[in-house]
């Protein structure tokens, strides 16, 4: 689920627009068997629900939870200590995230207010409710992203405690007991995005939608999507800067330079790194897949306009599908003993996930059949196969590409052989070639379910490869708790080896598991972004037109030909802007990376006896407590704090502006190229950074099963595990959210749009893309958009004074000769 996460929300857009296209046609002829006094008891209950029992769910594990054993239960003190540092620089992150974000909404929230009022003055409070639902909407994500990290902070120290098990290296139960942790918490998270998911699209769909026809009430609930969608792009972008820059950093100087183990107490970044984890990989995560939740099951509703049964289903699909998630969970678990972690089954533990997800699904599949049937909808039942046959094989062949069982991994290995530079070209063409197989089944898979049901078939299978989200997204959130609780066991010196064998066997794990994940967030995305476009084509050309004749102002206007000068125009500038916003977030995970690169080389020349503990430790020498000197960590959390929030601004400011002023400057139908333009490029880009990175990360953890990772070849393989952390955690799964958004965007300012010729009113569009430049050149003025380099202003020492200043005589290697000026 993790890292395909963008791949999901190129589908989840496409439903999103394609749906409330269809809402403005009229009011659906249904009304009176969807309402009773205005209210859509029949829509939302099973819903609401459905979603009340996640939330009870959750609340069980969680005070399950909190009953386990933490480090002061087995006389490991130490190990709550650094859980307690690791949560106190998550809350600090998202605290100064959250501060910025709510001046955000609240601007963007009466814009909403003021533009809606104005357009849709014939309904009266429709500008009051979609300001209501953008405000939900934003505070629910956010919420997610909160409540998962608050709980993955918690679970990791009781994942370690439960691998120290009778810390005995033969303990037959330590290894299953730490899975079960890990899962447990995972679970939590999962069923936490779906149940505020779910409660809250239907809840709102019942208050938003009373004395409203079905066509308004789904016009309102595209601003309960919008709220989501702004708070996924910011959460997912600074989360991902964060996460990367504090890795990157600890690894170029930590790894390459001093030569310490990942995780090392020593390394002054290690801390942040492990913060990164849970603002990254779980409250981004959160956040973004909350949107894509919400998002499928919105459009489906609105394209399902005009018939009761199509409205019901996505409802009921989504309701079925957390109960079966639910029931799958109680099939987790495993009778693998692993004892030190070394030479454990991993297919074993693997099915010990698998066979809970196979009975999520199973059940899934039957409770649909079931539904659809009852409902006569069984075309729509052939799509939920489709799109869940799809995500599957596109999931598999994921794997294929990014596991080290396979040979597009282990050819990036072999070209470690010959340097870093040969690593990352293999890398990047295994990348780019990983993009032909899941296009051919997308493109497959949406014109078979486009045959069954035309649009709605093509949302609806999104719906369905969503209904289990709360089983796979455990199987994902548990990954970044196994790797917390492993740094936990190498930053407490009191913890046997043994152990962090069994949290990497956890670990290792989660990063399989994230491939299944992959590939239905994959899928999800094509197919929502698909919708999404469809919806602001139907939103900003009228149709009630004699097709025979076709006297639509669209037609008049030269209709969407791609030969078009104006639209082809719309389609190159689209399929510029995700490469723009891919390079906007590398370069801030750079400049963000290169300020903790400073601090740690800072602190390894100036802490005092850091170093020579360093090298004892390198020497295998026992450190006791009272010899120990550990860095400063709180200064390297600090950096990326700062540095994270401050660069989110320019990838969220332009792609809220983008639209804006194609829109209002050119005209509805280059804006259309626009969005069709970044569909296209966002998702290759998409599917190309998250598996090239898989790929780059595993041919590390190759060398590292091979035994070759502080050799030659190893560290050119570290390079490029480096390069490839903010493609696949970073860049790649934003992108999903900035295709998303952009549509979202448009389809708010669609009803302004309407009709509107080429250059109609285009001194409107003076407005938006005046405050593109002006944002710009504030963002440069405040060195924000720069060429400079960060370390000439940081102060401190390069890598020529660190030797001056005795760092090279501790006999640590801490660069060579070509990597002098790093």
């Amino acid at each position: 689920v993790g890292r395909a996460q963008h791949d999901t929300s190129t589908l989840l857009a496409a439903s999103y627009l394609l749906a409330s296209s269809h809402h403005i046609m009229g009011s659906s002829a249904d009304d009176d068997v969807m309402t009773i006094d205005g209210v859509r008891l029949v829509m939302v209950l099973p819903g609401i629900v459905a979603a009340l029992l996640a939330l009870l769910f959750v609340l069980v594990n969680m005070t399950q939870l909190a009953k386990l054993k933490t480090g002061k239960d087995i006389g490991k003190p130490k190990l709550d200590q650094l859980s307690k540092q690791i949560k106190d620089g998550a809350r600090a992150f998202l605290m100064a995230e959250y501060y910025y974000l709510a001046w955000f909404v609240a601007f963007l929230s009466v814009v909403l207010l003021v533009i809606f009022s104005l357009q849709y003055d014939a309904t009266g409070s429709q500008g009051v409710r979609t300001f209501a639902g953008f405000i939900v909407g934003a505070a629910l994500s956010a919420s997610a992203g909160w409540m998962g990290m608050m709980v993955a902070t918690d679970g990791n120290v009781r994942t370690t405690v439960a691998c120290i098990g009778t810390e005995s290296e033969d303990d037959p139960k330590a290894l299953p007991e730490g899975l079960a942790v890990a899962f447990k918490t995972g679970s939590i998270m999962g069923f936490t995005v779906v149940g505020l998911g779910l409660f809250g699209v239907s809840s709102m769909v019942l208050i938003l939608g009373m004395g409203y026809s079905d066509t308004h009430t789904m016009q309102v609930m595209s601003g309960f999507g919008f709220g989501a969608s702004a708070i996924a792009l910011f959460a997912r972008v600074a989360g991902g800067i964060y996460t990367k820059a504090a890795d990157v950093g600890a690894d170029l100087v930590g790894k390459l330079e001093a030569g310490i183990d990942e995780d090392d107490p020593h390394n002054p970044a290690v801390i942040a790194d492990n913060v990164g984890d849970n603002v990254g990989d779980v409250a981004g995560m959160g956040a973004d897949l909350f949107e894509s939740y919400v998002g499928s099951i919105i459009a489906a509703a609105t394209l399902g306009v005009g018939s009761a049964d199509k409205m019901l289903l996505p409802f009921f699909l989504s309701a079925a599908g957390v109960v079966c998630a639910m029931l799958g969970c109680f099939a987790v678990s495993t009778n693998e003993t692993g004892k030190s972690g070394k030479n454990t089954n991993m297919a074993g533990l693997m099915w010990a996930l698998e066979k809970g997800m196979y009975l999520a699904g199973i059940l899934f599949v039957g409770a649909a059949a079931g539904i659809c049937a009852w409902l006569k909808e069984m075309k729509s039942f052939g799509c939920v196969i489709i799109g869940l046959v799809a995500g599957m094989m596109i999931g598999k062949v994921t794997e294929y590409f990014t596991s080290f069982d396979f040979a597009p991994v282990r050819s990036i290995t072999d070209r470690g052989k010959t340097g870093a530079a040969t690593v990352v070209i293999q890398g990047l063409g295994v990348g780019m070639l990983s993009c032909v197989p899941p296009t051919v089944i997308i493109v497959a898979a949406i014109l078979a379910c486009a045959a069954l049901e035309g649009d709605y078939g093509v949302a609806i299978a999104a719906v369905g490869m969503l209904a289990t989200l709360g089983i796979t997204l455990a199987t994902d959130a548990y990954g970044p708790v196994a790797d917390n609780a492993g740094g936990l066991a190498e930053m407490d010196p009191s913890v046997p080896s043994y152990v962090r064998d069994r949290t990497d066997c956890l670990d290792a794990l989660g990063n399989t598991t994230a491939a299944t994940g992959k590939g239905f967030a994959i899928g999800s995305a094509v197919l929502t972004s698909l919708s999404l476009l469809a919806a602001f084509k139907a939103q900003a050309f009228s149709s009630d037109i004699d097709e025979s004749t076709d006297t639509s102002a669209l037609y008049a206007m030269g209709g969407l030909d791609i030969g078009d000068p104006v639209i082809l125009s719309g389609v190159i500038f689209g399929a510029m802007l995700p490469y723009m916003f891919a390079a906007l977030t590398m370069i801030s995970v750079g400049k963000a990376a290169a300020e903790i690169i400073q601090e740690v080389r800072r602190q390894f020349a100036e802490v005092d006896g850091l170093l020579n503990v360093i090298k004892r430790a390198t020497a295998g020498e026992t450190i006791s407590e009272e010899e120990d000197v550990l860095p400063e960590s709180d200064r390297c959390v600090k950096i990326s704090t700062e540095s994270s929030v401050r660069e989110m601004i320019a990838p969220g400011a332009y792609a809220i502006l983008a639209p804006l002023f194609v829109g209002f400057l050119v005209g509805p139908r280059c804006l259309m190229g626009m969005l069709s333009g970044a569909i296209s490029s966002g998702c290759m880009v998409a599917i190309m950074m998250s598996n090239a990175g898989g790929a780059w990360d595993n041919s590390k953890k190759y060398c590292e099963a091979l035994g070759i990772k502080k050799t030659d070849q190893g560290k050119a393989c570290i390079v490029g595990d480096t390069v490839g952390d903010p493609f696949k955690d970073t860049s790649g799964p934003s992108l999903n959210i900035l295709i998303k958004l952009m549509s979202m965007v448009s389809l708010t300012i669609a009803p302004l749009l309407r009709d509107n010729a080429d250059w109609y009113r285009s001194y409107l569009g003076v407005v938006p893309l005046a405050l593109f430049i002006i944002c710009s050149a504030v963002l440069v003025m405040k060195g924000i958009l720069t060429w400079k380099d960060p370390l000439g202003d940081l102060g401190g020492s390069d890598a020529k004074t660190l030797e001056e200043e005795g760092l090279k005589s501790t006999d640590i290697e801490i660069a060579g000769p070509g990597e002098k000026d790093l």
